[in-house]
């Protein structure tokens, strides 16, 4: 018997089921019985008459995908073979080497080992090319199919061959362990009274580390305090909740979660006594902070408990739970979204009310409402958290972040490694003028390219002059301005030293200090922190934000 038979009799016996199991209406339920009964009659018509052997399983997993992308991006289907990866994003954990991958022209390297991870311990360094796993070639092959590779269970050993820097090729046995990214990368004192921690996600053990490392700066002398959200995009709602524990009474209502099924709408109160209720606050948000977070930064915002600085966040307001199916496999599902204190929703976007272009809209102006904080204070809904101190970071030039795309950065560091066997601390490190000098020279023999948005604006502005025949009278101011504005490496790489540099020096600091380093260092360029600081040692203008 053919595989499609066999995925036939699931498919009818799943219509048998629905029909005595969904409790929609009548109209629902014929439209899922007469639509589970076409794709019965598909899979059949491909397995008589197609003109090759079909791949049910595949097939299988692309209708489902297709079918979950008419909702919205986190209801999520996970194959058996993804489940790895289901454990990553949920737990933080998985089995492997504990490294990160990026591909570079036809090849996959180590990007950045973590710190005390077996490719660390076994001496795996960042710009190390991966040419086979356990005898297979990795030649042509993409970042997901290596790190599939890579991964695997507890305890057992891999073979990489790999290339180094200097062309020198070596095998290097790796046992792979249960890797468990650190929910924080960085905590510790600012100064004398400034106590700092980043936390990137919200896995189950988000909270214990917040909490214990919070106890920690306060035997410290610690007297004000940094929660650092920025880049974090959500997780475990329950964490987030006791997060917020943390700061505000027992009791209290932190986030409330409303959805179609009445049965499933929650409100989450804190259960535990508070460690701290009167320690002045700052939470720093960016536009990746989403989902957990915004829930942190949204409950300390309604509450007056935090000032919260930095971008707007960015703007999921949806709550999934997790449903394991047949043969190992599991669904992510939509089931609600939350709500904060004041009664304001953050979600950005409408999913359902998508444009011509399939992207969903964003949530129109005239819908949105305006809530009142503990103290009174105007917040809206609809468009993510809005900090009470927006600080704007501008973005990259074309130049830099042509020059990161191109793994220019990545490569010098590699090489800069070579000839250093040690640098100075992460806060403390400086790239000298030399060495941005022997940067400078390597970027100018690169050929790559790259266009400003004023010169792509002058262009199609000349396309229009063109059309209307005025070339000939401005032939001559044209020329002149696109002369001005058309990119050069060596004028840029002046211009842009400092945001170049900036990303040098992280990069640079990573291969000696690993992901603490990275924080660490860039402490030096960090605006949005240097205003939450400023904000925490200005007791009048921190209350007076708060309405104290």
């Amino acid at each position: 018997m053919r595989n499609n038979k066999a995925i036939r009799s699931i498919c009818t016996t799943t219509v048998l089921l629905i029909g005595i199991q969904f409790s929609f209406g009548q109209s629902n339920r014929f439209e899922v019985i007469k639509n589970l009964e076409l794709i019965d009659a598909i899979y059949e018509h491909l397995d008589k008459y197609y003109v090759e052997n079909p791949k049910p399983g595949s097939m299988s997993v692309a209708g489902i995908n297709a079918m979950l992308e008419d909702l919205d991006p986190y209801t999520v289907f996970y194959p058996e073979s993804d489940i790895e990866d289901y454990r990553l994003m949920t737990t933080g954990q998985y089995g492997g080497i504990g490294a990160m991958i990026r591909k570079m022209d036809a090849n996959v390297y180590i990007a950045e080992p973590y710190e005390n991870s077996p490719a660390s311990n076994a001496g795996l360094r960042a710009g190390d090319k991966i040419l086979s796993i356990d005898g297979r070639s990795m030649e042509n092959k993409n970042t997901e199919d290596v790190s599939t590779n890579l991964k695997g269970p507890k305890g057992t050993t891999i073979s990489i061959k790999i290339e180094r820097p200097n062309g020198k090729q070596e095998t290097v046995q790796v046992t792979r362990d249960e890797i468990k990214l650190p929910d924080i990368p960085y905590a510790g004192m600012l100064d004398n009274e400034v106590g700092y921690v980043k936390l990137t996600s919200f896995t189950p053990t988000a909270s214990a580390e917040v909490r214990k490392n919070f106890l920690e700066l306060k035997e410290k002398g610690m007297n004000k305090f940094v929660l650092d959200l920025r880049g974090n995009g959500g997780g475990l709602l329950i964490e987030a909740v006791h997060i917020v524990n943390m700061f505000v009474p027992k009791g209290q209502t932190v986030v409330e979660t409303k959805g179609r099924i009445v049965e499933e709408n929650r409100e989450y109160k804190t259960m535990n006594e508070p460690l701290d209720l009167n320690i002045p606050l700052v939470v720093l948000i960016d536009g990746t902070s989403a989902s957990a977070s915004e829930i942190v930064a949204g409950s300390l915002q309604d509450l007056d408990r935090a000032v919260i600085v930095g971008e707007t966040s960015f703007g999921k307001g949806l709550v999934q739970r997790t449903f394991d199916l047949k043969y190992g496999t599991k669904m992510k599902l939509t089931i609600s979204k939350y709500y904060t204190p004041s009664g304001r929703c953050v979600q950005r976007l409408e999913y359902f009310d998508k444009n011509e272009d399939t992207k969903p809209e964003d949530i129109p102006d005239s819908l949105l409402h305006t809530f009142k904080t503990k103290n009174g204070r105007e917040v809206i809904d609809g468009r993510g958290i809005v900090p009470d101190i927006s600080v704007e970071i501008p973005d990259l030039s074309r130049l830099t972040a042509t020059i990161y795309a191109n793994n220019l950065l990545f490569n010098f560091a590699t090489d800069y490694v070579k000839t250093h066997p040690e640098i100075a601390e992460a806060r403390a490190y400086k790239l000298s003028d030399e060495d941005y000098a022997l940067f400078k020279k390597q970027v100018l023999e690169d050929d790559f390219t790259y266009s400003t948005a004023s010169e792509e604006l002058l262009k199609k502005m000349k396309a229009t002059i063109e059309r209307e025949k005025l070339d000939e009278d401005s032939k001559a101011e044209y020329d002149a301005l696109m002369a001005k504005v058309t990119p050069s490496k060596e004028r840029d790489l002046d211009k842009y030293q400092d945001e170049v540099k900036m990303l040098l020096e992280n990069e640079i600091v990573s291969r000696y200090y690993y992901q603490k380093g990275r924080v660490l260092n860039s402490f030096n360029h960090d605006d949005i922190l240097t205003k939450g600081i400023e904000i925490l040692k200005n007791a009048q203008e921190y209350n007076t934000i708060l309405k104290k």
